[in-house]
């Protein structure tokens, strides 16, 4: 298996608004290669812990191998939906972090299927045992099904077009590799309009079709909320605007408290909220961005876990 380096995002704003306690129990709920782990570690002291996951078996072999000598580190496989099998009842945790999309190895290695960059199998799975892969999706979905992943996951403009391109190109040689849906979608995207790549809407959409990206981050919130011990930290970092609305709204609407019908007089100070909304939303310093350009996009909100009896003044 090859290496592929993986730099974290917002790394030192993540051990800040973490508020690591050295004998607290933490989670990196999107393990990768272990950059937010370490650092997290540093803060730790001897009685600390933390629990690495990833769905992607190569992300959990490097995190593995990474910490194999700390007693303080677990690693396990598991996607968001099967998170709340993992915590041991009674116990909490002090810190979640959630540090959602796809991560620069699963870029980087061609064989991965996730690049529009690079020429290889169509894939974009984070589990490949997970099925389908993006080739076997596209050769049985309907037009109507494709044109709606598009507009809806990657906001393509050209989904119809491209949707149909697909059909037919299917029906003359399956599509299978990501250099064939590359050359596709270049026929169908005005060279005016390719102010970025033109494959990147689609690639983005496809590939949260495959993985029900959304679909798990909007299950594991409530997940993580109930894990967080009172005072605990939740940390959500995303990359596009599907992401961090569900991240947002989430948050704000615990924050909030009860959602109770309109007609029902209550008082702000009167309703119950679970969660207390930490700093406005983080981003990238320059410097940041200049190392690592794929920083540019990442937004990072954190909110503390409220005692369930207890209304913040």
């Amino acid at each position: 298996m090859t290496e592929h380096y993986h730099r974290p995002v917002l790394l030192e704003e993540v051990v800040e608004a973490m508020n690591i306690r050295e004998d607290g129990y933490y989670l990196d709920a999107t393990a990768g290669r272990g950059g937010h782990v370490a650092a997290v570690l540093e803060q730790l002291g001897p009685d600390g812990r933390i629990l690495a996951i990833d769905r992607d078996p190569q992300a959990v072999a490097a995190v593995t191998k990474r910490f194999l000598n700390d007693s303080r580190v677990q690693v396990r496989q598991a996607n968001f939906s099967s998170l709340d099998k993992i915590f041991e009842q009674g116990e909490c945790l002090n810190g979640i972090l959630f540090d959602f999309g796809v991560s620069s190895p699963q870029l980087d290695d061609a064989s991965r299927g996730f690049s529009f960059m690079q020429a290889g199998p169509l894939d974009m799975r984070m589990n490949p045992e997970d099925h389908p892969s993006a080739a076997e999706w596209l050769a049985t979905a309907e037009h109507h099904e494709i044109r709606d992943v598009l507009r809806r996951f990657g906001e393509e403009k050209h989904a119809h077009r491209i949707a149909w391109a697909i059909v037919d190109a299917r029906a003359e040689k399956p599509i299978e590799t990501t250099a064939q849906l590359v050359a596709l979608i270049k026929e169908i995207v005005p060279a005016r309009e390719q102010d970025k790549h033109p494959a990147t809407r689609s690639f983005q959409a496809i590939r949260i079709r495959i993985n029900k990206e959304l679909e798990e981050i909007a299950s594991v919130l409530p997940v993580a909320l109930d894990a967080l011990c009172d005072g605990g930290r939740l940390l959500a970092i995303s990359f596009h605007s599907l992401e961090d609305r569900i991240v947002k709204r989430f948050m704000r609407d615990e924050a909030r408290g009860d959602d109770l019908p309109k007609e029902i007089p209550i008082r702000d100070a009167e309703r119950t909220p679970s969660l207390r909304l930490i700093g406005k939303p983080v981003r990238a310093t320059a410097g940041e961005i200049k190392e690592n350009p794929r920083a540019r996009s990442a937004i990072m909100r954190v909110a503390e876990r409220l005692a369930v009896d207890r209304v913040p003044a």
